[in-house]
């Protein structure tokens, strides 16, 4: 007796082996069964569709001929009675591919069932196939949309989605396509350089060098004979002559960081250089020409150094001919689930780990802290808690403690019923409660991750009559 007969006979006596032919016939899904020697004995129309085998081809041959790639965790076993459904005596839903008549593979999902008589003796098995190709042309395009996403948002490796960021990449695009000198100005650890770099390798200069300088980091006469070089014998331990940056970055690009550093004597000569496109070595008269880009940063506010007579106004007015400000982070705070995933997927590369992401609570401190390091301290603590992470996500206590233990602003939250604990977070009776709900209402677990003892937990609860255990 066939299997449709059987399933027609026990689904309903008066429903005869045309119907479940039919019903067969009708289903979107491919269905296909096997005798209890493993070998098809029906194939419905999907199947055909799905596999390209026609019935005729696949009637009498074992499901072999279909080659899974994954059933019961393994391949297709050389015999039918090999396969786990014998024992098991059924297949749960799994994705796997099989392997078309044409040679191509197919993504499905695979399900199957034994198939027993009144005494438990096998009939046959019955096993369904759902196409997926449809859904992985759909996951395909998804994926292709969020690496087109994740373009759109990534401007020479400067990340955000914000307005303020798109307003910057404006900016950028704007300058690169001029010889403007450009001002980038924004707090330490908002991207200037990066910013610098875009702007270079945008440009038509991006064959030719970009060269930085960090003007904080030298002395007046050690920063002189950087930029302009020196002849030898200009100064004690001048032994040759010396090339400047200047005319290293002839033909592309000099970015000069924390310009608000440099002494008066440093802005006259850099202002000579912007008026006259030359160079003269220390110790030399020499004036050598030099086609450069000008770039320049700074962390401080050039117009008040200007007002206090610290800054040249000439020089001022020649550096900002194109400014470009850098918003802090936390008036950017949109960007940070971005940079967070951008950081985690850099550091997982780096380390060979395999963090997925940060806890709920991680992401509500992040978006709360005010980061005064900005996105430079954002990738620290990003660091730091790969340091510390042996999960599959970054947790509260593995964040820097002085970012866990934030202060939040009480104006921004005007909880009524609220006290602080000793790390200065403020607790009210719903995040108590939220947290013992995360904590499965372990009140030790929930006294470790706020920094209070237990016996404080408890006292808490009393206090707004919260409940022991839900």
């Amino acid at each position: 007796m066939t299997i449709a007969r059987h399933f027609a006979m026990a689904t309903n006596a008066t429903v005869n082996d045309r119907f479940v032919q039919l019903l067969l016939e009708s289903l979107g899904d491919g269905v296909f069964t096997l005798d209890a020697d493993g070998r098809i004995n029906s194939w419905n129309p999907s199947m055909e569709r799905i596999t390209g085998y026609p019935a005729k081809e696949a009637i009498g041959r074992s499901c072999g001929l279909l080659r899974f790639n994954h059933c019961f965790r393994k391949r297709c076993p050389t015999g039918p009675h090999e396969c786990g459904i014998y024992t098991s005596g059924k297949m749960e839903a799994v994705e796997c591919f099989l392997r078309h008549k044409d040679g191509h593979s197919v993504p499905v999902i695979k399900n199957a069932r034994v198939i027993r008589e009144t005494d438990d003796s096998i009939i046959g098995i019955v096993e369904a196939v759902t196409d997926l190709t449809e859904l992985e042309k759909a996951r395909t395009k998804m994926a292709e949309a969020s690496f087109r996403l994740g373009e759109l948002y990534q401007f020479n490796n400067i990340i955000g989605k914000s307005h303020p960021m798109q307003q910057v990449f404006a900016a950028i695009r704007a300058a690169a396509a001029s010889e403007a000198t450009v001002l980038i100005q924004g707090e330490s650890g908002t991207g200037k350089e990066l910013v610098a770099g875009a702007i270079h390798y945008d440009s038509d200069r991006k064959h030719h060098p970009l060269i930085t300088v960090n003007c904080s980091a030298l002395t007046e006469s050690l920063l002189e004979s950087e930029l302009f070089g020196h002849v030898r014998g200009a100064f004690t331990g001048a032994l040759r002559d010396r090339i400047g940056r200047f005319e290293e970055a002839n033909a592309g690009t000099i970015f000069l960081d924390e310009i608000g550093e440099i002494s008066p004597l440093i802005q006259l000569k850099l202002l000579r250089v912007i008026e006259e496109r030359c160079v003269e070595r220390v110790g030399d008269s020499t004036r050598r020409e030099t086609d450069i880009r000008i770039i320049t940063a700074t962390n401080q506010d050039l117009f008040e150094l200007v007002r206090s007579g610290v800054f040249r106004e000439d020089l001022y007015y020649r550096l900002k001919v194109f400014p470009i400000p850098l918003p802090p982070l936390r008036k950017r705070k949109e960007d940070i689930p971005l940079l967070v995933d951008h950081f985690i997927e850099r550091f997982n590369r780096k380390t060979a780990k395999q963090i997925n992401g940060v806890a709920p609570s991680v992401m509500r401190i992040f978006m709360d802290y005010e980061w005064h390091g900005n996105v430079r301290e954002l990738e620290n603590a990003i660091e730091h808690a790969f340091v510390l992470c042996h999960a599959d996500r970054i947790d509260l206590f593995d964040i820097p403690v002085e970012i866990r233990q934030l202060n939040y602003d009480a104006r921004r939250r005007p909880y009524r019923r609220t006290s602080v604990h000793p790390s200065g977070r403020i607790l009210d009776r719903d995040s108590l409660v939220q947290l013992l709900s995360e904590c499965h209402w372990n009140k030790a677990e929930v006294a470790r991750r706020v920094g209070l003892s237990r016996a404080a937990i408890w006292k808490y609860m009393k206090k707004w009559d919260i409940p022991l255990k839900k």
